[in-house]
């Protein structure tokens, strides 16, 4: 088994790929031929070791994966050889293959690529724990999402969008706004030239009632400022910087500042999550989201694609695919 290797934490240019021996088909699990590995923003964060869970070295990094089945324990019956599969396998998907337990897997839906199988889980079971458990949305809502073109803002505008909220997208470039108003939102804001706080109380009618924000940095405080009383600002992220939210613009007009750490909630609720998982591919399968195509990068170049993504110059998601044989 090919694989890349983080030997010590501190930067994603010390990625190694090392070949390593395949691990062995226990009861109850599968092997599968990695097809595509998600990229996330966290990924860089970990083998950094700038991120809250630091992993012990030496790890695998990739957290989720679409396969197709190779070999299959004895005892296996929900799945067979030949299935093309989504797995989160937790590490370990910047490889060519991987053994999962059966119970973990899902059958990928005809509908899904298999880069957008490989790209959908961090995204959109961030935006469901958002808007299904953190905070309180009703139809014909109005929000702003930031950061609308990455990975988490567009699954953000598009899980919104299909709950009847009417979504206003912030994004950098002019290809990232494109990718949020095809997923649905009615309107964008350029976060580079234009005064995000009026602009967004100008398409809201003044009655902004959502901020999603897996950004933060300096826009943070403009946003909340442009809630309508009562409104709510959803914490999902700090790619631009932790914020500085002035709490007399909560406490003056009742608004409500919300974290959204989907990944703690995860490790202590596994079992509402294997739930939350199977709902939001069930809302796939059926054409009600719809994940976007990502990028793709050979899996040797996996530190260049951390970097581009770091420096966000991608718009979307981004997924590895394996190349070993010619490495």
């Amino acid at each position: 088994m090919k694989t890349m290797l983080v030997e010590a934490l501190g930067s994603v240019e010390d990625l190694t790929l090392v070949e390593m021996e395949s691990p062995a088909l226990i009861d109850g699990h599968i092997r599968i031929e990695i097809l595509a590995c998600g990229l996330n923003y966290v990924d860089a964060l970990m083998i950094e070791g700038k991120y809250q869970i630091k992993p012990p070295v030496p790890y695998r990094p990739g957290s989720e994966v679409v396969g197709r089945v190779t070999e299959v324990a004895s005892d296996v019956t929900r799945v067979k050889v030949g299935d093309r599969v989504f797995a989160p396998v937790g590490n370990g998907g910047f490889s060519n293959e991987a053994v999962v337990a059966e119970s973990r897997v899902l059958a990928l839906p005809d509908n899904i690529t298999d880069g957008q199988g490989a790209t959908f889980m961090q995204s959109y079971l961030t935006a469901w724990f958002a808007f299904n458990y953190r905070a309180s949305i009703v139809e014909g809502d109005t929000m702003l999402v930031l950061g609308a073109g990455g990975g988490v803002g567009l699954a953000g505008v598009d899980l919104a969008v299909s709950m009847g909220v009417k979504v206003i997208a912030a994004a950098s470039t002019e290809e990232k706004r494109q990718l949020a108003l095809s997923r649905g939102a009615f309107a964008a804001i350029d976060v580079s030239t234009e005064d995000v706080k009026a602009r967004a109380r100008e398409l809201a009618d003044g009655r902004l009632d959502l901020v999603y924000d897996p950004v933060g940095g300096d826009l943070a405080a403009q946003c909340l400022r442009a809630l309508a009383p009562g409104g709510q600002y959803m914490v999902v992220g700090f790619v631009a910087g932790i914020p500085q939210l002035p709490a007399n613009h909560v406490l003056l007009t009742n608004r409500t500042v919300v974290g959204v750490d989907w990944g703690a909630w995860m490790l202590r609720n596994q079992a509402d999550n294997a739930k939350m998982l199977v709902e939001v591919m069930g809302e796939m399968a059926k054409g009600k989201l719809h994940p976007v195509e990502p990028v793709t990068y050979p899996m040797s170049q996996a530190a260049q694609a951390l970097k581009d993504m770091q420096n966000r110059k991608i718009a979307g998601k981004v997924a590895l695919v394996p190349d070993f044989d010619g490495v």
